[in-house]
């Protein structure tokens, strides 16, 4: 198989298992404190990283030191905070809403790397900005009635679109340590195993040790959670190693379609007119954003 057909294959394959966590994972937390939940799987996917790079021989001592700051701020926001304030979210709310909700990441990083990168905003992502801002807004006031596992909508809603938000304070974060030589991997295991590990903390602040008595079907289903992020993982980036990262992220748009799908399928969860506007909307919005050049994202 050509290189670009192997790359869109694996782009296509990110985007399926992106569709398809989102609901499992609602599914597994029905039944978990999400403060377990992520911080188990954190530091699993924080250690699998760590072992990347130290086979790749990018732990280098000398820059991580130079970058503690920066990598202890990605673990806090990134990989603490926004996930527990996601899984949190998702919760309460539908796993449709909260895939669409989720793709609003590019409208939060355009305007926070305008404002802390210095990074050109052209036309074409203004109005993907403004698209996937009024797509937001439709989609929110577009409420549905609660449910056995959908409890609290509103305020499910109002936690991802939260955490989503701090993860693109984070991305600012990375990109900048990124653009500054720190190797990718190491964020990554900065951002799983460090946030891991400040969430474990709030267990025993909260006196919540005993929660980590799992039954097996709850410890199954977090491994299963962590092999899906992990294989999501493993695929984006053997897609990016061979295509334009701009066509590999356009695929995972199939995402909260593929969410959506299964969320009404297996869940029979509701959604109305209102609710498909708003994710068409943030569609076009996140579709206009991947297209935008790399050139005029370049700092002014």
């Amino acid at each position: 198989m050509k290189k670009e057909q192997l790359g869109t294959v694996f782009a296509i394959i990110t985007a399926i298992i992106s569709g398809i966590a989102i609901p499992a994972n609602k599914l597994f937390i029905v039944n978990l404190d999400p403060l377990v939940f992520t911080s188990i799987r954190s530091i699993i996917i924080g250690t699998v990283f760590l072992l990347i790079s130290l086979s790749r021989r990018e732990f280098n001592k000398k820059r991580i030191k130079a970058n503690w700051k920066g990598l202890l701020a990605i673990a806090a926001v990134g990989g603490a905070l926004a996930f527990y304030l996601y899984f949190s979210g998702l919760k309460l709310t539908t796993s449709g809403r909260a895939a669409f909700l989720h793709k609003t990441l590019p409208l939060y990083v355009a305007i926070l790397a305008f404002i802390f990168l210095k990074e050109k905003i052209d036309k074409k992502l203004l109005t993907a900005i403004a698209l996937m801002f009024l797509g937001t807004t439709i989609l929110y006031l577009g409420q549905i009635k609660p449910g056995e596992m959908w409890q609290n909508p509103s305020l499910g809603d109002l936690l991802v679109i939260a955490a989503t938000f701090f993860w693109a304070v984070e991305n600012i974060i990375a990109r900048k340590l990124m653009r500054d030589g720190e190797s990718n991997f190491i964020v990554s295991f900065s951002r799983m195993f460090f946030g891991g590990l400040i969430l474990f903390g709030f267990l025993v602040i909260t006196n919540r040790l005993s929660q980590l008595s799992l039954t097996a079907e709850q410890a199954r289903n977090i491994l299963i959670s962590t092999a899906i992020l992990f294989c999501y993982v493993f695929f984006w980036y053997k897609s990016i190693k061979l295509i334009n990262v701009s066509k590999a992220s356009t695929f995972l748009l199939l995402s909260p379609v593929i969410s959506l799908l299964i969320g009404i399928s297996a869940f029979k969860e509701p959604y109305n007119a209102l609710q498909l506007v708003g994710s068409a909307l943030i569609l076009l919005g996140s579709y206009f954003a991947v297209h935008t050049k790399s050139e005029t994202m370049a700092r002014l």
